[in-house]
Protein backbone atom coordinates (compact mmCIF):
# COMPACT_ATOMS: atom_id res chain seq x y z
CA UNK A 1 0.00 0.00 0.00
CA UNK A 2 1.47 3.35 -0.74
CA UNK A 3 2.16 5.91 1.22
CA UNK A 4 0.11 9.31 0.95
CA UNK A 5 2.87 11.35 2.67
CA UNK A 6 5.43 9.78 -0.75
CA UNK A 7 5.51 10.13 -4.39
CA UNK A 8 7.24 6.68 -5.74
CA UNK A 9 7.58 6.05 -9.26
CA UNK A 10 7.60 2.79 -11.05
CA UNK A 11 10.39 2.43 -13.35
CA UNK A 12 10.38 1.08 -17.01
CA UNK A 13 11.30 -2.03 -15.78
CA UNK A 14 8.60 -2.34 -13.56
CA UNK A 15 5.83 -0.85 -15.58
CA UNK A 16 3.62 -4.00 -17.07
CA UNK A 17 1.30 -3.98 -19.95
CA UNK A 18 -2.37 -3.60 -18.33
CA UNK A 19 -1.23 -1.06 -15.45
CA UNK A 20 -3.13 1.68 -14.31
CA UNK A 21 -3.47 4.21 -12.15
CA UNK A 22 -5.95 7.10 -11.18
CA UNK A 23 -6.84 10.29 -9.39
CA UNK A 24 -10.07 11.72 -8.74
CA UNK A 25 -10.70 15.84 -8.36
CA UNK A 26 -14.28 17.51 -7.92
CA UNK A 27 -14.26 20.74 -9.84
CA UNK A 28 -15.46 24.34 -8.75
CA UNK A 29 -15.39 27.67 -9.37
CA UNK A 30 -11.81 28.00 -7.59
CA UNK A 31 -10.44 25.41 -9.65
CA UNK A 32 -11.55 27.36 -12.76
CA UNK A 33 -10.15 30.89 -11.45
CA UNK A 34 -6.83 29.61 -10.56
CA UNK A 35 -6.64 27.62 -13.64
CA UNK A 36 -7.32 31.51 -15.36
CA UNK A 37 -4.31 32.61 -12.76
CA UNK A 38 -2.01 29.64 -13.79
CA UNK A 39 -2.43 30.10 -17.46
CA UNK A 40 -3.02 34.15 -18.17
CA UNK A 41 -6.16 32.64 -19.98
CA UNK A 42 -9.50 35.49 -18.71
CA UNK A 43 -11.43 34.95 -21.58
CA UNK A 44 -15.04 35.30 -20.65
CA UNK A 45 -16.08 32.39 -22.43
CA UNK A 46 -14.20 30.29 -20.19
CA UNK A 47 -14.78 32.14 -16.78
CA UNK A 48 -18.03 33.42 -17.03
CA UNK A 49 -21.28 30.81 -17.88
CA UNK A 50 -23.54 33.59 -18.43
CA UNK A 51 -21.75 34.81 -21.39
CA UNK A 52 -20.11 31.99 -23.14
CA UNK A 53 -22.76 28.92 -24.60
CA UNK A 54 -23.29 26.43 -21.76
CA UNK A 55 -21.55 23.33 -23.95
CA UNK A 56 -18.94 25.52 -25.08
CA UNK A 57 -18.17 26.86 -21.40
CA UNK A 58 -17.90 23.31 -20.33
CA UNK A 59 -15.93 21.88 -23.27
CA UNK A 60 -13.73 24.75 -22.19
CA UNK A 61 -13.44 23.56 -19.00
CA UNK A 62 -12.71 19.96 -19.27
CA UNK A 63 -9.93 21.04 -22.23
CA UNK A 64 -7.84 23.29 -19.74
CA UNK A 65 -8.31 21.71 -15.90
CA UNK A 66 -9.37 17.74 -16.54
CA UNK A 67 -8.02 17.13 -20.30
CA UNK A 68 -4.84 18.39 -19.47
CA UNK A 69 -3.94 18.73 -16.03
CA UNK A 70 -5.81 15.85 -14.35
CA UNK A 71 -4.16 13.49 -16.82
CA UNK A 72 -1.01 15.16 -16.46
CA UNK A 73 -0.85 14.64 -12.66
CA UNK A 74 -1.67 10.77 -12.80
CA UNK A 75 0.99 10.52 -15.13
CA UNK A 76 3.14 12.80 -13.07
CA UNK A 77 2.43 11.74 -9.65
CA UNK A 78 1.28 7.96 -9.85
CA UNK A 79 1.74 5.92 -13.37
CA UNK A 80 4.93 6.15 -14.73
CA UNK A 81 5.30 8.94 -11.75
CA UNK A 82 8.05 10.80 -10.50
CA UNK A 83 10.71 11.16 -13.54
CA UNK A 84 8.18 10.96 -16.23
CA UNK A 85 9.05 12.87 -19.54
CA UNK A 86 6.01 14.01 -21.85
CA UNK A 87 6.50 13.09 -25.93
CA UNK A 88 2.78 13.76 -26.85
CA UNK A 89 -0.69 13.61 -25.68
CA UNK A 90 -4.16 13.31 -27.88
CA UNK A 91 -7.73 13.78 -26.29
CA UNK A 92 -11.17 14.09 -27.52
CA UNK A 93 -13.94 15.25 -25.19
CA UNK A 94 -17.30 12.88 -25.47
CA UNK A 95 -19.33 14.69 -22.79
CA UNK A 96 -19.53 18.47 -20.98
CA UNK A 97 -17.22 18.45 -17.67
CA UNK A 98 -19.74 21.71 -14.82
CA UNK A 99 -18.59 22.74 -11.79
CA UNK A 100 -19.58 20.17 -8.93
CA UNK A 101 -18.73 17.28 -11.58
CA UNK A 102 -16.24 14.26 -9.27
CA UNK A 103 -13.61 13.41 -12.73
CA UNK A 104 -12.16 10.53 -12.42
CA UNK A 105 -9.01 10.33 -14.33
CA UNK A 106 -7.85 6.43 -15.11
CA UNK A 107 -4.20 5.90 -17.32
CA UNK A 108 -3.65 2.58 -18.75
CA UNK A 109 -0.33 0.92 -20.25
CA UNK A 110 -0.75 -0.22 -23.50
CA UNK A 111 2.15 -0.60 -24.90
CA UNK A 112 5.80 -0.39 -24.23
CA UNK A 113 8.79 -0.08 -26.09
CA UNK A 114 12.74 -0.96 -25.06
CA UNK A 115 13.84 2.19 -27.44
CA UNK A 116 14.26 5.22 -25.47
CA UNK A 117 12.18 3.77 -22.69
CA UNK A 118 8.90 5.04 -24.28
CA UNK A 119 5.47 3.75 -23.07
CA UNK A 120 1.90 4.35 -24.52
CA UNK A 121 -1.21 5.14 -21.71
CA UNK A 122 -4.93 4.81 -22.60
CA UNK A 123 -6.43 8.21 -21.16
CA UNK A 124 -9.94 8.12 -20.02
CA UNK A 125 -12.33 10.86 -17.41
CA UNK A 126 -15.29 9.41 -16.70
CA UNK A 127 -17.70 11.15 -14.19
CA UNK A 128 -19.91 11.01 -11.08
CA UNK A 129 -22.36 9.41 -12.91
CA UNK A 130 -19.56 6.64 -14.63
CA UNK A 131 -20.14 8.23 -18.05
CA UNK A 132 -16.84 8.42 -20.38
CA UNK A 133 -16.23 12.10 -21.09
CA UNK A 134 -13.13 11.99 -22.67
CA UNK A 135 -10.39 9.43 -24.01
CA UNK A 136 -7.08 10.01 -25.40
CA UNK A 137 -3.67 8.78 -25.77
CA UNK A 138 -0.25 9.61 -23.90
CA UNK A 139 3.36 8.99 -24.54
CA UNK A 140 5.89 9.29 -22.55
CA UNK A 141 9.35 7.83 -21.83
CA UNK A 142 9.24 6.14 -18.15
CA UNK A 143 12.07 6.60 -15.78
CA UNK A 144 14.93 4.17 -15.28
CA UNK A 145 16.25 5.07 -12.07
CA UNK A 146 13.35 4.13 -8.49
CA UNK A 147 11.94 7.77 -7.17
CA UNK A 148 10.88 8.00 -3.75
CA UNK A 149 10.12 11.88 -2.38
CA UNK A 150 8.25 13.28 0.69
CA UNK A 151 5.37 14.91 -0.91
CA UNK A 152 5.41 18.75 -1.50
CA UNK A 153 2.64 20.75 0.19
CA UNK A 154 1.05 23.03 -1.90
CA UNK A 155 0.47 26.31 -0.83
CA UNK A 156 -2.70 27.60 0.10
CA UNK A 157 -3.94 29.98 -2.56
CA UNK A 158 -6.36 32.70 -1.37
CA UNK A 159 -9.06 33.27 -4.61
CA UNK A 160 -11.29 36.30 -3.21
CA UNK A 161 -14.70 35.13 -4.03
CA UNK A 162 -16.97 37.79 -2.36
CA UNK A 163 -19.71 35.50 -2.16
CA UNK A 164 -20.88 37.33 1.17
CA UNK A 165 -21.05 40.66 -0.88
CA UNK A 166 -22.50 39.22 -3.70
CA UNK A 167 -25.00 37.61 -1.42
CA UNK A 168 -25.28 40.63 0.32
CA UNK A 169 -26.52 43.20 -3.41
CA UNK A 170 -28.79 39.85 -3.71
CA UNK A 171 -31.01 39.91 -1.03
CA UNK A 172 -32.12 43.59 -2.42
CA UNK A 173 -33.42 42.17 -5.79
CA UNK A 174 -37.38 43.11 -6.45
CA UNK A 175 -37.51 45.73 -4.29
CA UNK A 176 -37.51 49.58 -5.38
CA UNK A 177 -34.40 52.01 -5.62
CA UNK A 178 -34.35 54.01 -2.04
CA UNK A 179 -34.18 57.67 -2.58
CA UNK A 180 -31.25 59.06 -1.13
CA UNK A 181 -29.07 62.22 -1.22
CA UNK A 182 -26.06 62.01 -2.16
CA UNK A 183 -24.08 65.00 -0.62
CA UNK A 184 -21.79 66.78 -2.89
CA UNK A 185 -20.94 64.19 -5.34
CA UNK A 186 -18.02 66.23 -6.93
CA UNK A 187 -15.38 63.73 -8.33
CA UNK A 188 -15.51 61.23 -10.59
CA UNK A 189 -15.69 58.41 -8.41
CA UNK A 190 -17.98 59.58 -5.70
CA UNK A 191 -20.52 60.70 -9.00
CA UNK A 192 -19.94 57.52 -10.51
CA UNK A 193 -20.16 55.74 -7.26
CA UNK A 194 -23.88 57.10 -7.19
CA UNK A 195 -24.55 56.32 -10.88
CA UNK A 196 -23.71 52.77 -10.57
CA UNK A 197 -25.94 52.01 -7.26
CA UNK A 198 -28.60 53.71 -9.48
CA UNK A 199 -27.70 51.18 -12.64
CA UNK A 200 -28.11 48.65 -9.61
CA UNK A 201 -31.46 49.38 -9.03
CA UNK A 202 -30.26 49.78 -5.39
CA UNK A 203 -30.82 53.65 -5.14
CA UNK A 204 -32.74 56.35 -6.59
CA UNK A 205 -30.05 59.37 -6.17
CA UNK A 206 -30.57 63.22 -5.79
CA UNK A 207 -27.44 64.62 -6.27
CA UNK A 208 -26.25 67.82 -3.82
CA UNK A 209 -24.20 70.21 -5.24
CA UNK A 210 -23.10 72.63 -7.27
CA UNK A 211 -24.95 71.91 -10.63
CA UNK A 212 -22.67 73.40 -13.19
CA UNK A 213 -19.39 71.29 -11.36
CA UNK A 214 -21.47 68.10 -11.14
CA UNK A 215 -22.53 68.34 -14.99
CA UNK A 216 -18.59 69.19 -15.96
CA UNK A 217 -17.28 66.55 -13.20
CA UNK A 218 -19.45 63.77 -15.47
CA UNK A 219 -18.59 65.27 -19.23
CA UNK A 220 -15.46 64.57 -17.58
CA UNK A 221 -15.82 61.24 -16.90
CA UNK A 222 -17.90 60.28 -19.87
CA UNK A 223 -20.47 59.87 -17.46
CA UNK A 224 -24.31 59.94 -18.12
CA UNK A 225 -26.49 62.01 -15.78
CA UNK A 226 -29.79 61.23 -18.00
CA UNK A 227 -32.63 62.20 -15.55
CA UNK A 228 -31.02 61.89 -12.90
CA UNK A 229 -32.00 64.84 -10.19
CA UNK A 230 -30.27 67.49 -8.89
CA UNK A 231 -30.69 69.54 -6.01
CA UNK A 232 -28.06 72.44 -6.08
CA UNK A 233 -26.01 74.16 -3.47
CA UNK A 234 -22.93 76.40 -3.69
CA UNK A 235 -20.57 74.36 -2.01
CA UNK A 236 -19.59 71.20 0.05
CA UNK A 237 -21.31 72.62 3.77
CA UNK A 238 -24.39 73.50 2.00
CA UNK A 239 -24.61 70.17 0.12
CA UNK A 240 -24.35 68.44 3.93
CA UNK A 241 -26.88 70.67 5.39
CA UNK A 242 -29.07 70.56 2.48
CA UNK A 243 -28.82 66.59 2.64
CA UNK A 244 -29.96 65.99 5.84
CA UNK A 245 -32.31 68.44 5.72
CA UNK A 246 -33.82 66.39 2.32
CA UNK A 247 -33.70 63.59 5.19
CA UNK A 248 -35.92 65.08 7.69
CA UNK A 249 -38.22 66.36 5.17
CA UNK A 250 -38.81 62.71 4.21
CA UNK A 251 -37.52 63.09 0.99
CA UNK A 252 -34.48 60.88 0.88
CA UNK A 253 -34.42 57.09 2.84
CA UNK A 254 -30.63 56.70 2.79
CA UNK A 255 -27.78 59.57 3.17
CA UNK A 256 -24.57 58.75 1.23
CA UNK A 257 -21.53 60.78 1.26
CA UNK A 258 -19.90 62.21 -1.41
CA UNK A 259 -16.44 63.35 -2.27
CA UNK A 260 -16.84 65.84 1.11
CA UNK A 261 -14.72 65.16 4.06
CA UNK A 262 -16.71 62.75 6.47
CA UNK A 263 -16.59 65.77 9.74
CA UNK A 264 -17.48 67.78 7.14
CA UNK A 265 -21.01 65.39 6.33
CA UNK A 266 -21.08 64.06 10.38
CA UNK A 267 -20.94 67.31 11.45
CA UNK A 268 -24.41 68.31 9.69
CA UNK A 269 -25.57 65.04 10.93
CA UNK A 270 -24.65 65.74 14.52
CA UNK A 271 -26.40 69.02 15.09
CA UNK A 272 -28.65 69.23 17.92
CA UNK A 273 -31.24 70.98 16.55
CA UNK A 274 -31.24 70.16 12.97
CA UNK A 275 -29.48 67.04 12.65
CA UNK A 276 -30.55 63.22 12.43
CA UNK A 277 -29.60 62.15 16.34
CA UNK A 278 -32.11 59.55 17.58
CA UNK A 279 -31.78 58.51 21.54
CA UNK A 280 -28.79 55.68 20.28
CA UNK A 281 -25.11 57.12 19.82
CA UNK A 282 -24.33 57.50 16.32
CA UNK A 283 -21.04 54.63 15.06
CA UNK A 284 -19.79 53.27 12.22
CA UNK A 285 -19.32 49.88 10.96
CA UNK A 286 -17.42 48.39 8.60
CA UNK A 287 -18.36 44.85 6.61
CA UNK A 288 -15.96 42.92 6.03
CA UNK A 289 -15.67 40.16 3.25
CA UNK A 290 -12.25 38.56 3.73
CA UNK A 291 -11.12 35.91 1.40
CA UNK A 292 -11.03 32.54 2.85
CA UNK A 293 -13.16 33.22 5.74
CA UNK A 294 -16.83 31.93 5.66
CA UNK A 295 -18.73 33.98 8.23
CA UNK A 296 -19.28 37.91 7.61
CA UNK A 297 -16.58 39.81 10.02
CA UNK A 298 -18.27 43.26 10.97
CA UNK A 299 -15.69 45.60 12.79
CA UNK A 300 -17.10 49.37 14.93
CA UNK A 301 -16.52 51.39 15.36
CA UNK A 302 -13.15 52.64 13.27
CA UNK A 303 -14.89 55.52 11.57
CA UNK A 304 -16.63 57.93 14.50
CA UNK A 305 -15.90 57.58 18.46
CA UNK A 306 -12.73 57.98 19.28
CA UNK A 307 -12.63 56.33 22.76
CA UNK A 308 -15.84 55.28 23.15
CA UNK A 309 -16.57 54.56 27.23
CA UNK A 310 -19.01 52.00 28.52
CA UNK A 311 -22.46 53.50 27.60
CA UNK A 312 -20.53 54.12 24.26
CA UNK A 313 -19.69 50.89 23.47
CA UNK A 314 -23.13 49.57 24.44
CA UNK A 315 -24.94 51.22 21.86
CA UNK A 316 -22.12 50.47 19.49
CA UNK A 317 -22.82 46.94 20.14
CA UNK A 318 -26.87 47.31 19.44
CA UNK A 319 -26.32 49.12 16.51
CA UNK A 320 -24.14 46.33 15.20
CA UNK A 321 -26.36 43.84 16.25
CA UNK A 322 -29.73 45.48 14.54
CA UNK A 323 -27.20 45.24 11.53
CA UNK A 324 -26.92 41.52 11.83
CA UNK A 325 -30.56 40.71 12.28
CA UNK A 326 -31.15 42.87 8.78
CA UNK A 327 -28.95 40.99 7.41
CA UNK A 328 -30.21 38.16 8.60
CA UNK A 329 -28.15 36.57 11.09
CA UNK A 330 -30.30 36.06 14.20
CA UNK A 331 -28.56 35.80 17.26
CA UNK A 332 -25.36 37.41 15.61
CA UNK A 333 -21.66 36.37 18.02
CA UNK A 334 -20.10 39.41 19.14
CA UNK A 335 -16.44 39.15 20.62
CA UNK A 336 -15.33 42.11 22.55
CA UNK A 337 -11.61 42.85 21.92
CA UNK A 338 -8.97 43.38 23.74
CA UNK A 339 -5.03 42.24 23.47
CA UNK A 340 -5.97 39.45 26.05
CA UNK A 341 -8.47 37.23 26.80
CA UNK A 342 -8.47 37.39 30.31
CA UNK A 343 -9.52 40.65 32.80
CA UNK A 344 -6.57 42.58 34.01
CA UNK A 345 -6.83 45.77 35.77
CA UNK A 346 -3.99 47.14 34.03
CA UNK A 347 -5.91 47.41 30.45
CA UNK A 348 -9.34 49.39 30.64
CA UNK A 349 -10.20 47.59 27.68
CA UNK A 350 -10.71 44.21 29.35
CA UNK A 351 -12.83 45.63 32.52
CA UNK A 352 -14.86 47.19 30.30
CA UNK A 353 -15.87 43.85 27.96
CA UNK A 354 -16.63 42.61 30.96
CA UNK A 355 -19.02 44.81 32.09
CA UNK A 356 -20.69 44.87 28.87
CA UNK A 357 -21.06 40.95 29.05
CA UNK A 358 -22.23 41.69 32.61
CA UNK A 359 -24.87 44.08 30.97
CA UNK A 360 -25.54 41.86 28.12
CA UNK A 361 -26.42 39.01 31.19
CA UNK A 362 -28.74 41.25 32.54
CA UNK A 363 -30.93 42.18 29.43
CA UNK A 364 -29.21 45.68 29.18
CA UNK A 365 -27.80 44.79 25.68
CA UNK A 366 -30.30 42.25 23.68
CA UNK A 367 -30.55 40.46 20.35
CA UNK A 368 -26.84 39.06 20.32
CA UNK A 369 -24.72 36.49 22.23
CA UNK A 370 -21.47 38.42 24.03
CA UNK A 371 -18.28 37.51 24.91
CA UNK A 372 -15.11 38.82 25.80
CA UNK A 373 -12.26 40.29 26.67
CA UNK A 374 -11.06 37.86 23.65
CA UNK A 375 -8.36 38.48 21.55
CA UNK A 376 -8.54 38.56 17.55
CA UNK A 377 -6.95 35.50 17.71
CA UNK A 378 -9.29 33.68 20.28
CA UNK A 379 -12.48 35.55 18.21
CA UNK A 380 -11.96 34.58 14.94
CA UNK A 381 -10.00 31.42 14.93
CA UNK A 382 -11.50 28.07 16.67
CA UNK A 383 -8.33 26.52 16.53
CA UNK A 384 -6.61 29.59 18.90
CA UNK A 385 -9.48 29.46 21.08
CA UNK A 386 -9.19 25.99 22.19
CA UNK A 387 -5.22 26.21 22.23
CA UNK A 388 -5.81 28.72 24.83
CA UNK A 389 -8.83 26.52 26.33
CA UNK A 390 -11.54 28.52 25.58
CA UNK A 391 -14.84 27.03 25.20
CA UNK A 392 -17.46 29.34 24.40
CA UNK A 393 -20.19 29.94 21.46
CA UNK A 394 -18.74 32.95 20.23
CA UNK A 395 -14.58 31.97 20.72
CA UNK A 396 -13.46 31.51 17.06
CA UNK A 397 -16.71 32.02 15.37
CA UNK A 398 -17.52 35.87 16.02
CA UNK A 399 -19.39 37.77 13.51
CA UNK A 400 -19.01 41.28 15.49
CA UNK A 401 -15.95 42.14 16.48
CA UNK A 402 -16.28 45.29 19.01
CA UNK A 403 -12.74 47.37 18.95
CA UNK A 404 -10.99 49.41 22.08
CA UNK A 405 -10.83 52.71 20.74
CA UNK A 406 -10.68 54.25 16.51
CA UNK A 407 -7.31 53.47 16.47
CA UNK A 408 -7.76 49.61 17.07
CA UNK A 409 -10.58 49.16 14.82
CA UNK A 410 -8.80 52.15 11.73
CA UNK A 411 -5.73 49.39 11.50
CA UNK A 412 -7.61 46.15 11.84
CA UNK A 413 -9.61 47.15 9.17
CA UNK A 414 -7.17 48.58 6.83
CA UNK A 415 -4.96 45.11 8.03
CA UNK A 416 -7.76 42.71 6.91
CA UNK A 417 -8.15 45.15 3.99
CA UNK A 418 -4.45 45.30 2.23
CA UNK A 419 -3.03 42.48 3.20
CA UNK A 420 -5.80 40.22 3.24
CA UNK A 421 -6.99 41.19 0.48
CA UNK A 422 -10.38 42.24 2.00
CA UNK A 423 -13.10 44.41 1.14
CA UNK A 424 -14.67 46.71 3.63
CA UNK A 425 -18.66 48.10 3.26
CA UNK A 426 -19.17 51.25 5.27
CA UNK A 427 -22.26 52.41 7.36
CA UNK A 428 -23.39 54.83 9.82
CA UNK A 429 -25.77 53.20 12.16
CA UNK A 430 -27.88 54.98 15.18
CA UNK A 431 -29.25 58.22 12.85
CA UNK A 432 -32.38 58.45 11.43
CA UNK A 433 -31.63 56.92 8.59
CA UNK A 434 -28.43 54.60 7.51
CA UNK A 435 -25.53 56.99 6.09
CA UNK A 436 -23.50 55.01 3.52
CA UNK A 437 -19.75 56.07 3.36
CA UNK A 438 -17.69 55.07 0.73
CA UNK A 439 -13.84 55.57 -0.11
CA UNK A 440 -12.11 56.40 -2.94
CA UNK A 441 -10.33 53.46 -2.90
CA UNK A 442 -13.20 51.35 -2.78
CA UNK A 443 -14.21 48.94 -5.80
CA UNK A 444 -17.61 48.81 -7.56
CA UNK A 445 -18.14 45.90 -5.41
CA UNK A 446 -17.57 47.60 -2.31
CA UNK A 447 -19.11 50.54 -3.31
CA UNK A 448 -22.27 48.46 -4.47
CA UNK A 449 -22.26 46.61 -1.08
CA UNK A 450 -22.08 49.76 1.27
CA UNK A 451 -25.39 51.06 -0.73
CA UNK A 452 -27.06 47.30 -0.40
CA UNK A 453 -26.53 47.37 3.27
CA UNK A 454 -27.86 51.12 3.49
CA UNK A 455 -31.13 49.83 1.36
CA UNK A 456 -31.53 46.55 3.78
CA UNK A 457 -31.48 49.24 6.68
CA UNK A 458 -33.80 51.61 4.95
CA UNK A 459 -36.59 48.96 3.97
CA UNK A 460 -36.12 47.76 7.36
CA UNK A 461 -37.00 50.94 8.94
CA UNK A 462 -39.91 51.77 6.56
CA UNK A 463 -41.56 47.99 7.38
CA UNK A 464 -41.06 49.32 11.21
CA UNK A 465 -38.27 46.45 11.81
CA UNK A 466 -38.21 45.73 15.94
CA UNK A 467 -35.44 46.88 17.61
CA UNK A 468 -34.57 49.50 15.15
CA UNK A 469 -33.69 52.94 15.91
CA UNK A 470 -36.68 55.07 16.07
CA UNK A 471 -36.49 57.33 12.90
CA UNK A 472 -38.74 60.10 13.86
CA UNK A 473 -37.32 60.68 16.99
Amino acid sequence: MSDPEYVENRTFSEIEVGASASLTRVLGQREIQLFALASGDVNPAHLDPEYANTDMFHHVIAHGLWGGGLISAVLGTELPGPGTIYLSQSLRFLAPVGIGDRIEATVTVTEKRDAHHVVVLDCRCTNQNGELVITGKAEVIAPTEKVRRKRIELPNVAIPDHDIYNALVEKTRGGAPVPTAVVHPCSPVALQAALEAAEAGLIEPILIGPQARLEQVARDAGLDLGVTRIHSVPHSHAAADAGVELVRKGEAQLLMKGSLHTDELMSAVMHRETGLRTERRISHVYLMDVPGHDLPLMISDAAINIAPGIEEKADIIRNAIDLAHVLGIEQPRVAILSAVETVNPSLPSTLEAAALCKMADRGQIEGGILDGPLAFDNAISEEAARGKGIEAPVAGKAEILIVPNLEAGNMLAKELTFLSGADAAGIVLGARVPIILTSRADSERTRLASCAVGVLLARARTMAAPGLPDSTS
